[in-house]
């Protein structure tokens, strides 16, 4: 195998590593934000069930307040009762006390169901508050191993690319140029081999001198179809029929 070949596929892993470490760093922004917007997420389920049982501990209060007032009607209406001399006023307010009563007793009913709901909405509550922990601390712990995991990547990255840059320089400029814009275009697969006659980036059958010239190894060698530089190694089949 030409040695330029062997210096470009050693470069070539380089930069396959390059762009796999690159990858998966980007990926890990994105899971970040994944896991703390569930975090947040039992969060705002935690707010929303609070403010739940603030809303039914409100109407409960409110309803104490109108059988309150209810009560103080009662007293009013009977202390009329005792001042009138008329039956039928007499008669209108022990309606109205009767009308009093039975509005408590309505709203004294409602708040028992809202004493039900709250009593559910602090169990609600309790569970959320639960799930929001567990949630926060599932997240803090994987946030922690994606930063930790992060700070890996970048180093071993830093250290790929420096490598990448030694191995780029002992290789010739012209070479080098060529290279570059096959990876640019055609990604990690820009130096291929040949097995039975086929490019092993394209797929495509080579001619004849392609093939010819790919064995006789004294010079880098394009496939006509992909462009892709092309090599035939040890343990390759010269050709498809064989």
């Amino acid at each position: 195998m030409l040695e330029i070949i062997e210096k470009l596929l050693v470069l070539q892993d380089r930069d396959r590593r390059v762009i796999r470490h690159r990858h998966q760093l980007s990926r890990i922004g994105p899971e970040r934000q994944a896991l703390l917007g569930q975090a947040s997420g039992t969060k705002e389920a935690l707010e929303a069930a609070k403010a739940k049982a603030n809303s039914i501990e409100s109407a409960r209060k409110e309803l104490e307040l109108e059988a309150q007032t209810k009560e103080e009607q009662i007293q009013r209406y009977s202390s009329q009762q005792l001042q009138t001399k008329k039956n039928e006023e007499y008669r209108a307010l022990a309606n109205e006390i009767k009308g009093c009563k039975q509005a408590i007793s309505s709203l004294e009913d409602q708040q028992l169901e809202l004493l039900d709901q709250f009593d559910e909405a602090q169990a609600a509550i309790k569970t959320a508050e639960e799930e929001a922990r567990s949630a926060k601390k599932l997240a803090d712990e994987k946030v922690a191993d994606l930063e930790k995991r992060e700070s890996t990547m970048k180093e071993e990255l830093e250290q790929l690319i420096q490598e990448r840059t030694a191995l780029s320089a002992g290789i010739d400029p012209p070479t080098l140029v060529r290279y570059e814009r096959l990876l640019k275009f055609k990604g990690e697969k820009s130096v291929v081999g040949v097995d039975r006659g086929i490019c092993g980036g394209c797929h495509v059958k080579l001619p004849v001198q392609i093939m010819i010239s790919c064995q006789g190894q004294k010079e880098v060698v394009n496939c006509p179809n992909c462009g892709r530089i092309v090599y035939f190694g040890e343990g390759m089949r010269r050709e498809q029929s064989e």
